[in-house]
């Protein structure tokens, strides 16, 4: 068995995991982050003699520990250089754990590990080259080529959402202009059903937000979709292009077995997943020839479990 850890800026989640990439055992303590760096580094090693003590294994019964962490690390010497919403910089996060339990320490991105979750145990089961894409407020990823986390010479690849797919588009929060985060993100497909609602008056997705902008959700244009509005169709279908966009990008990138998509948007299922490989297949290089194999596109099954799991997968 190995451990997998989640380190998140609220929770440090962690579970034993098997050599198939099933969960035996799991629990979580809060991050205490606010609390400075030694308390997160307290943490996990507070998570991990909890996650022992309540399954009741010892040392003798694991081979190494992974953690998954938000931001940009060396997995080489285990040093964080910067994270987000935690109190870790050019911080070494495996000293104490190796220390203290002596085992073997490994460190990846937390979108790089649930990549790994995704493969070992979940939508992307059995594939040697994938991506993962995470559609949330942004727009994450992970690659794994020949079955391994693809980090880069510097550990901080995979950061598929910041591709342009537009010139001179959206402002992107990361400072450039018409990334697909922009666009492809539950932020952008609100941002697009906002402006298509405000050009049609008379579109029924003002009275399913009573009226109220902000109350526009990731959800509001398919529903609208569903229910037969014209105005919900059309922009499923300009979101649908723009996530698109992006996918066939990877793929012409990277050929890989299986695109697996997570986050709140892939929810939608086959409502999205459907269009979306038609629209792919049209557009895709490779797609071109019906000689040799195409990638899939499926849904991630693991949800925030994928995390641990290819944190686990790591040793």
């Amino acid at each position: 068995m190995t451990i997998g850890i989640d380190l998140g800026g609220t929770n440090i989640a962690a579970a034993l995991v098997d050599g198939s990439g099933k969960m035996t055992c799991k629990v979580s303590i809060p991050a205490r982050a606010s609390e400075g760096t030694d308390a997160v580094l307290s943490g996990l090693e507070q998570v991990v003699d909890s996650l022992l003590e309540k399954s009741g294994a010892s040392l003798s019964d694991i081979r190494s520990i992974g953690i998954g962490v938000p931001g940009m690390m060396n997995v080489e010497t285990g040093i964080v250089y910067f994270s987000p919403n935690l109190p870790l910089l050019n911080t070494d996060i495996t000293a104490g754990l190796k220390a203290k339990f002596g085992l073997p320490v490994y460190i990846n991105n937390d979108a790089n590990c649930a990549a790994l979750g995704e493969v070992a145990a979940g939508g992307a089961v059995g594939a040697k080259d994938a991506v993962f894409v995470t559609l949330g407020t942004g727009v994450g990823g992970g690659i794994v080529l020949g079955g391994k986390v693809y980090a880069g010479y510097n550990g901080t690849a995979g950061e598929i959402g910041h591709i342009v797919i537009t010139m001179d588009g959206r402002q992107c929060g990361c400072g450039r202009k018409g990334c697909w985060e922009a666009y492809a993100s539950a932020t952008g497909l609100i941002k697009t059903t906002q402006e298509y609602m405000q050009e049609n008056k008379d579109t029924a997705m003002w009275e399913m937000v009573g009226g109220d902008l902000e109350k526009v959700s990731g959800r509001t244009a398919f529903d609208a979709m569903r229910a037969g509005d014209e105005c919900g169709k059309k922009v499923v279908d300009v979101y649908l292009h723009h996530l698109a966009a992006g996918i066939i990008d990877l793929i012409n990138i990277f050929e890989p077995e299986t695109i697996c998509i997570g986050g709140g948007i892939s929810n939608e299922g086959e409502t999205l997943l459907a269009p979306l490989r038609e629209i792919v297949a049209a557009d895709a290089y490779s797609f071109k020839s019906k000689d040799v194999p195409h990638p899939t596109i499926t849904k991630a099954t693991l949800g925030n479990d994928a995390g641990i799991i290819g944190a686990a997968m790591l040793g």
